[in-house]
C-alpha cells in the first residue's frame, strides 16, 4: 500500500470538525483504474471515499472503546463505485441513464443543457419551448437553435423544468450564484442544539464492526448523491427507511443501484394517516437525511429546526444542489446541470463543444461527504462532546467548485489518461426480488469492516412503513 494521503482529505476532513491526527489512519493505493479526466475526478473520489471510510472507523472506535481502525482505500474500487449507476445489471440488462431529451443543445450563442429523466420535467421542458407532450428531440434542437442559452435557461426554470446555460469557469464565477458558491465552505456540520442522548451505547463487538448497528435513518432523497449516502450508512449497520411520495415517479433502475441495504416506502405527508405513521417512525429515528431543494418540505414541518423541535438529539442532514443562498437557492437541480452551469462541462469538452465528467462524480463525491458528516455527527454525539442535536449542510455546487478550484493534483489539464477501467473483480452477483442483480462492491473499507450490503435492493415503494426492530 502508499501511505500517500489522498489529495483532498485534510481538507474534507478539518472541514467536518474532526481531529487531523487521525489522518495517519489513512492509506491508499492500488491500480488507478478509470475515471479519465481533465478535472481531478479520481482526487475527488479518493478524497470523499477516504473521508467517509475514516469517518466510520472513528464511530467504530467510540462504539468499540479500542482503537481507531485503519482505513484501506483502493483506487480501483473507488473508481467502480463512481460508476455504480452505469454498471448495475439486472439479468444482464443495463439500465438507462439518461432519457433523449436529457443531453445538450445547440442554442443561438452557445450551448443548454437539459435533464428530462422523468416524465413530468419532460412535459414542463416542452411546455416551456412551445412544444406538443409528445414531441422528440428533433423539434426540441429546432426550438432550443432560435434562442439564447440564458433565455431557455429562464423559461424552462419559470416553467417548473430543468435547464441551464452552458457556462465557462469566469463566467460562473461572475454570475451572483457562482460568487455566492465560491464564498461558501465545502460543506458545514454543526451543533444547533444542547438536547440528546447523552448516555454511551453499549459496546459494539463482532465481526464485521458495524459502527451504525441501531441507528435509524428516515430517507427522503431522491436520485443519486443522497441516496449514495444512505446506501453508506446501510452497509455500516444502519436501519434506513427510504420515504417518498406516492405521486412523485422513481426509477426502479435507479433503486437497483442505491437502494442496496435499505428498505423504501411511499407516504403521502399531506394526508392525515400517513403523518401520523411518519411521526412516528421520526419519534424514534436517530437521523434525518433529506434531498430536495431548499425548503421544498418545510410546510410539512420538515425544516430542520421543526424536526429538532420534535426529536430534540436528532442528526439532521440536508442536500441541494445548488445551495441555499443566492438567487438560485429554490431551483432544482441534477449534477449533469451542475457540471453544465460551473464551467465543468466545457473543461471536459473538446471542439468548442461541451463534454461531461467519467463519471456522475459530483453526485457520488457529495454523497459520500454527507454520509461521512452523519458519521462525524454521531462520533460526536456520542463521544467525548456527548449529546447534542446536529446539521450537516452539503451542495453539489460547493463539491463542484472544490473539484474545480481546490484539487488541483488531477491530470494535466487537457490531456486525458488513456487507460481503461477494467471493474470485473470488483463486481459482484446476487439474488434480488428483480433478478439477478450485478453491482458494485462499497469503496468504504477499514479494518474489520463490512465487506458487502448483507440485503439487496427490493421493489421501489413496497416496504412496510415500520422500523425492523421495536
Amino acid at each position: 500500500m502508499d501511505t500517500e494521503l489522498p489529495a483532498g482529505i485534510g481538507h474534507a476532513w478539518t472541514a467536518l470538525g474532526a481531529e487531523s491526527h487521525l489522518l495517519e489512519r489513512v492509506s491508499s493505493g492500488g491500480p488507478p483504474d478509470g475515471l479519465p479526466a481533465r478535472s481531478a475526478v479520481l482526487g475527488l473520489a479518493r478524497a470523499t471515499v477516504a473521508v467517509c471510510s475514516l469517518a466510520a472507523a472513528e464511530l467504530t472506535a467510540v462504539r468499540t472503546g479500542g482503537p481507531v481502525p485503519r482505513v484501506r482505500l483502493d483506487d480501483g474500487a473507488v473508481a467502480t463505485a463512481f460508476l455504480s449507476d452505469r454498471l448495475v445489471r439486472v439479468d444482464g440488462r443495463a439500465a438507462t441513464t439518461f432519457a433523449p431529451l436529457s443531453r445538450f443543445w445547440r442554442a443561438a450563442d452557445g450551448w443548454v443543457r437539459t435533464h428530462a429523466n422523468y416524465p413530468h420535467h419532460r412535459s414542463r421542458l416542452l411546455a416551456a419551448l412551445g412544444l406538443p407532450d409528445g414531441a422528440e428531440a428533433d423539434a426540441v434542437a429546432d426550438a432550443v437553435a432560435g434562442r439564447r442559452a440564458v433565455d431557455v435557461e429562464d423559461t424552462v426554470y419559470a416553467a417548473g423544468g430543468l435547464a441551464v446555460a452552458v457556462r465557462d469557469t469566469a463566467e460562473w464565477a461572475a454570475h451572483e450564484q457562482g460568487a455566492q458558491v465560491a464564498r461558501q465552505p465545502l460543506l458545514t456540520l454543526e451543533r444547533i442544539g444542547e438536547a440528546g442522548p447523552t448516555g454511551a451505547w453499549s459496546r459494539m463487538s463482532g465481526a464485521p464492526l458495524l459502527p451504525c448497528a441501531g441507528v435509524r435513518v428516515l430517507d427522503l432523497t431522491r436520485v443519486l448523491a443522497g441516496p449514495v449516502a444512505t446506501r453508506t450508512l446501510a452497509l455500516l449497520g444502519a436501519d434506513v427507511l427510504r420515504i417518498d411520495a406516492p405521486h412523485l415517479p422513481e426509477s426502479q433502475e435507479a433503486h437497483n443501484d442505491t437502494g442496496m441495504g435499505k428498505r423504501s416506502t411511499t407516504l403521502d405527508l399531506g394526508r392525515g394517516a400517513d403523518r401520523r405513521v411518519f411521526e412516528d417512525l421520526l419519534a424514534d429515528a436517530d437521523v434525518v437525511v433529506t434531498g430536495y431543494r431548499p425548503g421544498a418540505l418545510d410546510r410539512f414541518g420538515l425544516s430542520p429546526e421543526a424536526l429538532t423541535e420534535r426529536r430534540p438529539g436528532l442528526v439532521v442532514a440536508q442536500l441541494s444542489a445548488w445551495g441555499r443562498y443566492g438567487p438560485w437557492h429554490e431551483r432544482r437541480g441534477f449534477d449533469s446541470l451542475v457540471q453544465a452551469a460551473t464551467g465543468i462541462a466545457l473543461l471536459e469538452g473538446s471542439g468548442g463543444e461541451p463534454g461531461a465528467l467519467p463519471a456522475q462524480a459530483l453526485d457520488h463525491g457529495t454523497g459520500y461527504l454527507l454520509a461521512a458528516a452523519v458519521l462525524r455527527a454521531l462520533s460526536e454525539r456520542h463521544g467525548a462532546r456527548a449529546g447534542g442535536t446536529w446539521l450537516a449542510r452539503l451542495a453539489l455546487t460547493q463539491t463542484a467548485h472544490w473539484l474545480v478550484h481546490g484539487l488541483t493534483t488531477g491530470p494535466v489539464p487537457g490531456r486525458v489518461p488513456e487507460r481503461a477501467h477494467a471493474p470485473e473483480h470488483r463486481l459482484v452477483e446476487t439474488d434480488s426480488p428483480m433478478g439477478r442483480l450485478r453491482h458494485a462492491l462499497p469503496p468504504v473499507a477499514y479494518d474489520g469492516g463490512p465487506a458487502n450490503w448483507t440485503r439487496p435492493p427490493g421493489r421501489w415503494g413496497t416496504d412496510p412503513a415500520r422500523w425492523l426492530t421495536a
